[in-house]
């Protein structure tokens, strides 16, 4: 498993990574966060699918960087980011207020992923009201953007975040978004439904909050994914065909 990974870590940061910090010194920072025994058993069962190595390489986060996990679910990304940062680093595991009323679990386990890791802060704003203690290095959301475009969001939810996450960001720093493909042209369509929005939709909605898209990735793609079926239903579930986005807070 190590060696996988080591090798997938790798591979992304020969792509991504330049400058005086040697690759194999991040890399290996990557492995050690993702070998952390902090990290749950059954999150680790997960890494072959979710790519944390691939994600954290994107992201270019390293030791003492200050990371936002927006819309954290279950806490498996902000353990992985908590792990890459460091004690000198902080996240921020942002909850929104919306996901805890509409289930007490979201609530659960935010607390025990702040209890069991010094260097994560809980949030638990409202969607229309996200905000930050200091400007971050990096935000990042996995197959939530869609979210904001659920038939009881207010219409102009996804401009009013996709805005309060820009100012969050330090001039320079990355916003990663990971979703579910919809069909092509189908907008927000199938959002509330299928749990899937269309990959035009969040460049325009994101750009259009002053950021810059400057990557694209395939390494979360199933392209036997037909895209019409929920992302919950069995013959999907867990193998989506999933976009990669990074966007980046002009400097």
């Amino acid at each position: 498993m190590k060696r996988t990974v080591l090798a997938s870590a790798a591979g992304a940061l020969a792509l991504v990574l330049t400058g005086a910090v040697a690759a194999h010194s991040v890399v290996e920072n990557y492995v050690a966060a993702l070998a952390d025994p902090a990290r749950p058993a059954a999150d680790k069962a997960r890494d072959a699918a979710r790519k944390p190595a691939d994600v954290l390489a994107l992201a270019e986060i390293k030791p003492g960087d200050k990371v936002a996990d927006f819309i954290m679910g279950g806490g498996y990304f902000t353990r992985v980011f908590s792990a890459a940062v460091g004690p000198t680093g902080r996240v921020y595991a942002i909850q929104p207020a919306e996901f805890v009323q509409f289930s007490a679990q979201y609530g659960t386990s935010q607390d025990k992923v702040a209890a069991e890791l010094k260097n994560v802060t809980p949030l638990r704003p409202s969607l229309g009201a996200v905000a930050v203690p200091e400007q971050v290095d990096v935000i990042f959301t996995a197959q939530n953007y869609h979210d904001m475009h659920l038939k009881v969001a207010p219409p102009p939810l996804a401009g009013i975040v996709n805005k309060a996450l820009f100012n969050a960001l330090k001039p320079g720093g990355v916003l990663i978004v990971i979703d579910h493909y919809a069909a092509d042209g189908s907008g927000t369509r199938d959002s509330d439904g299928l749990h899937r929005i269309d990959i035009a939709t969040v460049k325009a909605e994101v750009t259009a909050a002053g950021f810059v898209l400057v990557e694209e990735k395939d390494f979360l793609r199933n392209p036997t994914d037909p895209r019409t079926a929920s992302v919950f239903d069995d013959s999907i579930k867990g193998k989506t065909d999933q976009f990669v986005l990074k966007f980046r807070k002009p400097k």
